[in-house]
């Protein structure tokens, strides 16, 4: 399969990279490297994501090329959608594949639906980062420092700085490359783990404040409102990272967040829109808990969307709690 997308990429001209909503290091990272990758190549590229970047990732090389928005009138010949395990995790751009002949899936969720003509898909892949690297090192190109740097930065933030059960022999093997075509890897990490604004800091308080436990301690919540948002003057590009800390309490197997969105008013009455994050410590397969509620993802890592109250959503949360395991007794 990966022959006859090369064969692809090298036929077409003007092309269509884009990533899931709220991206994440490996869907930014991915992004821009196989778009830059395309651009050395002499192709028409349009690097696109539907949110704003995290603040975390403006470091990245030519980040501020990334649109937000896709002119109606744009003609592509081909697609590539990156990191995503349901062609809707694009947002509002799912409709403008519609009329592009080629689309080609690169991922590495286990969930992955399988869209589009072509289908580059690895579930053992660390990151889609990994497949991206794989790919590039096939075309007529040379890896610079801006494709390194993103690649990196992918692998990176998606293993957990190497620190997820998805760390493999690639992921090293990679980053060390990578490394050696210029990639700062002090400056990556000082930049993704080592700064965070004043906002980020009082939101990331707000959600310790909303934290919940199970009674028998296995599942931690979160709780993140727009409210909260307006009062810390952040944005939703902000939360990336802070259901970690949910995660990261003892006796926790799993740790979910819920992120209520942006309704527009669409919402039934009483209820709102919430995208919850789920994490796991990798003894329970959260890509599962979030199959049943329309979402996907990895095993330790998923993540679906809901229209609910906060009260209902939570107390359906709990409930899932009860077939983790035994009381926990941090003691």
């Amino acid at each position: 399969m990966i022959q006859t997308i090369i064969e692809q990429l090298e036929r077409h001209r003007r092309f269509l990279v884009a990533s899931h909503a709220h991206p994440d290091g490996d869907a930014i990272g991915s992004l821009l490297a196989m778009g830059l990758a395309l651009k050395a190549m002499g192709k028409e590229v349009l690097m696109y994501n539907e949110s704003p970047i995290p603040a975390v990732y403006r470091f990245l090389p030519l980040v501020h090329t990334i649109r937000h928005k896709i002119d109606p009138a744009a003609d592509f010949d081909a697609a590539i959608v990156l990191d995503c395990g349901d062609v809707e995790r694009l947002g509002t751009a799912t409709a403008d594949l519609e009329r592009i002949q080629l689309v080609i899936n690169i991922d590495h969720h286990v969930t992955n639906t399988g869209f589009g003509h072509l289908q580059l898909i690895d579930h053992d892949a660390c990151a889609t980062a990994e497949i991206v690297h794989r790919l590039i090192e096939k075309l007529p190109v040379a890896i610079d420092v801006a494709m390194a740097t993103a690649i990196y930065t992918g692998i990176l933030t998606d293993t957990g700085s190497f620190r997820f059960s998805n760390t493999n022999q690639s992921a090293f093997a990679i980053c060390a490359k990578m490394i050696g075509q210029g990639t700062n890897a002090y400056e990556v990490a000082q930049h993704v783990y080592g700064t965070y604004s004043l906002g980020r800091i009082k939101l990331l308080n707000l959600a310790l404040d909303s934290l919940e436990i199970s009674p028998n301690g296995r599942l931690s919540v979160m709780t993140l409102t727009r409210r909260m948002l307006r009062e810390t003057r952040t944005h939703d590009e902000d939360i990336d990272g802070i259901i970690n800390y949910a995660r990261r309490i003892q006796c926790v197997k799993v740790a979910a967040l819920i992120h209520e969105q942006s309704s527009n008013g669409s919402a039934s009455k009483g209820r709102r829109h919430f995208h919850v994050s789920l994490r796991s410590d990798g003894s329970v397969d959260v890509a599962q808990i979030a199959t049943q509620f329309g979402g996907g993802g990895h095993a330790s890592a998923a993540g679906f969307s809901a229209e609910s109250s906060l009260a209902e959503l939570k107390a359906e949360l709990m409930r899932l709690a009860e077939g983790i395991a035994d009381k926990c007794d941090p003691n």
